[in-house]
């Protein structure tokens, strides 16, 4: 069993014609993501952060049971909402944590001027603050993809389609969004990921089930840096 706020997530690397399949499964059973619009998707912007020896990078490729990672995230190109979100994976499990930063304070924590944090009284925004200060986190990678999402209350589960994984070219400003950019996963494929609380109901187990598809360690993260690289 999951401790407390942790989920379980499952990812696999699938081809364009499984996603098909997987849609037309789950479309009448599960409920679509209140954020995706009338195309069923929604745009997803990711700014990682991590040590100049690249320690976050190392943990995943090195298969470390117990890490985090900082990203600050906006929906839809949209700079009204900004989170600044922590990811904390043990094992198979994952808890995240976020506040809502303003494009004002986003642009100054990519700028190196964070000290504001500290006085936000908020424990994620102060561990932010120390790991800037002590660990160097620097911005090193944009991380740009569509996503179609389907929940379901049973289990709080969520299924999402990640396609179009991409990434910025010489540039890491969240705002950017002229930028050249480059696909970071062969074409036809894309990522499917289950998350859920405690159980995954058997028919959702049934929906998503898919010959000869094993769950995998895919990183949007690890993608995106290699191909910067």
């Amino acid at each position: 069993m999951n401790k407390p706020g942790y989920r379980t997530e499952l990812k696999h690397i699938i081809t364009e014609m499984d996603a098909q399949l997987i849609r037309n499964r789950v479309k009448p059973i599960m409920q679509r993501d209140s954020h995706c619009g009338s195309d069923g998707k929604y745009f997803i912007r990711s700014l990682y952060f991590d040590t100049p020896e690249d320690k976050a990078l190392h943990e995943k490729i090195d298969g470390v049971s117990i890490r985090d990672k900082f990203r600050i995230r906006l929906y839809n190109y949209d700079s009204s909402l900004i989170r600044l979100e922590k990811k904390s994976k043990v094992n198979g499990s994952a808890l995240k944590t976020s506040v809502i930063l303003s494009k004002e304070q986003t642009e100054a924590i990519i700028e190196g001027k964070y000290d504001f944090l500290v006085t936000m009284q908020i424990p994620i925004c102060q561990e932010f603050y120390l790991k800037l200060c002590l660990e160097k986190l620097q911005p090193k990678v944009i991380v740009d993809y569509d996503r179609e999402a389907y929940i379901c209350p049973w289990g709080n589960v969520r299924v999402t389609i990640d396609t179009d994984l991409r990434t910025s070219i010489g540039s890491c400003h969240l705002f950017d969004f002229q930028s050249i950019n480059t696909q970071s996963m062969r074409s036809g494929f894309c990522i499917l990921e289950i998350k859920y609380d405690h159980f995954l109901p058997d028919f959702i187990r049934d929906l998503v089930q898919l010959n000869n598809c094993m769950a995998t360690a895919v990183s949007k993260y690890v993608a995106c840096r290699i191909i910067t690289e």
